[in-house]
């Protein structure tokens, strides 16, 4: 299936009006193609002064990949929970599993001008502070606290790497609540890109918004 360079997905809902979804943009592309997959949509939403996260999972089939459509301008506070729940029901499922079955983000590359994905499916979501580790926290100005030590985006790899320690230490990466979805996609692609001196102690698949 061929995507075209749209920094904005438009989709045509069931009741024939247009909706459109703001993606978030990033440099890169993570993964370029995703076959034999269900779209799920998290729209942006507004009523009165609230802001609302409206799901549409309409399309969802259990067996396939899945890729999560989801406007840039939401918070996680309302994006994360929704995005568990979709989660736990693909792992719970018995009789459709498919253990090949992926999931991933979606967002526009705005060099290549294309779609692309982050696949997030060992990912494990907490809306909690956690209780252990080192906290690479990523608030919502978009700032990085290791610990409650600022720490410049460019230093952060030599300062994990460089941390004392005479223990191995697992390193948590945590985001506020109200950091919008868009800056979120960014903030987990930058960690991708981050290599520690001894990988297989520091990550642990869980993160954590609080």
């Amino acid at each position: 299936m061929k995507y075209f360079s749209l920094f904005i997905l438009f989709i045509l809902f069931s009741c024939g009006n247009k909706e459109d979804i703001l993606l978030p943009k990033s440099n890169v592309t993570v993964v370029s193609n995703v076959i034999d997959h269900s779209p799920i949509y998290i729209f942006f939403r507004i009523k009165g002064k609230d802001t609302l996260a409206e799901v549409n999972k309409k399309n969802e089939i259990i067996s396939t990949n899945w890729i999560f459509n989801i406007d840039k301008r939401l918070p996680l506070r309302l994006v994360i929970p929704e995005v568990m729940k979709l989660q736990e029901k693909k792992r719970n499922e018995v009789a459709h599993k498919n253990e090949l079955a992926e999931n991933y983000y979606s967002y526009a590359d705005s060099i290549g001008k294309n779609l692309a994905f982050l696949p997030f499916t060992k990912v494990y979501y907490k809306m909690e502070k956690p209780k252990f580790g080192v906290i690479v926290y990523f608030s919502k100005n978009n700032e990085i606290q290791v610990s409650k030590v600022a720490v410049e985006r460019v230093k952060l790899q030599d300062y994990l790497n460089n941390l004392p320690s005479d223990k191995p230490t697992k390193f948590l990466f945590c985001f506020a609540k109200d950091l919008s979805y868009g800056n979120y996609i960014q903030d987990e692609i930058f960690i991708r890109t981050l290599k520690f001196s001894i990988p297989y102690l520091n990550l642990t698949n869980q993160v954590y918004v609080y």
